[in-house]
C-alpha cells in the first residue's frame, strides 16, 4: 500500500512546498483539492498542470489523484432536478478527469456533499438515476484516460444521499465500470452500525481509494479509531491502492498532522514481520 496526504491540510503553502515537506517526511503521493489550484479546473492550462506534474517529478512524489473536486463551485448539482444544472455537471466532472489524467493522476474522488444533496421531493430512486446519467461522461473518459472515479459514501450528518458503504456498491453496480468504482473513508465509515473491518470485506473488489482520518475530524492517530483491525483487513481483501490522510481539524498544524499521522499509520500497517508498509 501506498502512503499519501491531501494537499489542503497545508493551508497558506503554494503545492510545491506541500509536495517537498510531504515527501521530505516520507510520504510517496499527495492528493490534490482542485480548489487549492483554482475555482475551477477549466481556468487550470496546459502550462500550469505540466508544470504541476514537473513539480512532483522534481520533489520525488507521486500525484495520487484528486478530490473536493466540486467544492466551492457554483451551479453544478449530481442529483439537482434542473435537467440543465446535471448537464452542466456531467461536463465538468469529465473535466475533472482530464485534469486528473492530465497533472499525473488515476483517481478522481467524489465526496462533495452538498452538491449531492437530495433536493425536497426527490426519492433515492430518482436521485439514483439522475446521477448515473451525471457520471455517464466522466466515466467514458475516464475509462479513456486511465481514471478510476471513486464514489465516496458519506455520513447522514453530511448529505443525504448515498450514507453507506452498501448504498455506494449498488450505485456502482448499475454503472458497470472499471472506472467506476468506490472510495472508503474512516470517518464516513465511523458513522455506520457495522464494524469498520465488516465493511471493508463486504466491499472487496470495488475499493479504489482509501482514506484515513479519525471519527474526531482529525489524523489516523489522534482520536480513539483504532487502525490496526483496519489495516489488516485491508491486507485480507488485498488491497494494494493508496491510503491518503485526509484531515478537516487542522488545530494542530499541517506539520504535525502529517508527521504523526504517518509514523501512526506505519505503526498499524506494518506486516507480521514488523516491517512497515509504505
Amino acid at each position: 500500500m501506498t502512503f499519501a496526504i491531501c494537499n489542503e491540510i497545508f493551508d497558506g503553502w503554494n503545492l510545491e512546498e506541500a509536495m517537498r515537506f510531504a515527501a521530505r517526511t516520507g510520504y510517496e503521493a499527495i492528493e490534490i483539492a482542485p480548489f487549492t489550484i483554482a475555482p475551477y479546473v477549466t481556468q487550470v492550462d496546459a502550462t500550469r498542470r505540466q508544470e504541476i506534474r514537473d513539480a512532483a517529478a522534481r520533489v520525488g512524489i507521486l500525484i495520487s489523484g484528486i478530490h473536493w473536486v466540486l467544492a466551492k463551485t457554483q451551479g453544478l448539482h449530481l442529483t439537482h432536478p434542473d435537467e440543465a444544472m446535471r448537464h452542466r455537471t456531467g461536463e465538468y466532472l469529465a473535466e475533472l478527469v482530464g485534469f486528473c489524467a492530465d497533472v499525473g493522476g488515476t483517481r478522481m474522488i467524489v465526496g462533495s456533499p452538498k452538491q449531492r444533496n437530495r433536493e425536497l421531493g426527490v426519492s433515492h430512486e430518482q436521485a439514483s438515476e439522475w446521477a448515473r446519467a451525471v457520471f455517464a461522461p466522466a466515466v467514458q473518459r475516464a475509462e479513456d484516460c486511465d481514471v478510476v472515479i471513486c464514489f465516496e459514501p458519506l455520513s447522514p450528518a453530511e448529505t443525504n444521499f448515498i450514507n453507506t458503504a452498501a448504498e455506494a456498491r449498488a450505485l456502482v453496480a448499475t454503472v458497470a465500470s472499471p472506472a467506476f468504482q468506490i472510495i472508503l473513508d474512516v470517518k464516513a465509515m465511523s458513522s455506520e452500525d457495522r464494524p469498520i473491518p465488516a465493511i471493508i470485506h463486504e466491499t472487496a473488489g470495488q475499493v479504489a481509494y482509501f482514506h484515513a482520518n479519525d471519527r474526531n475530524l482529525k489524523g489516523p492517530g489522534f482520536g480513539d479509531v483504532d487502525f490496526k483491525p483496519i489495516a489488516q483487513a485491508l491486507r485480507e481483501i488485498d488491497y494494494q491502492g493508496v491510503v491518503s490522510v485526509e484531515v478537516f481539524d487542522f488545530t494542530e498544524g499541517p506539520e504535525v498532522i502529517a508527521t504523526r499521522s504517518l509514523a501512526y499509520l506505519r505503526q498499524s500497517f506494518a506486516d507480521e514481520d514488523d516491517q512497515p508498509v509504505g
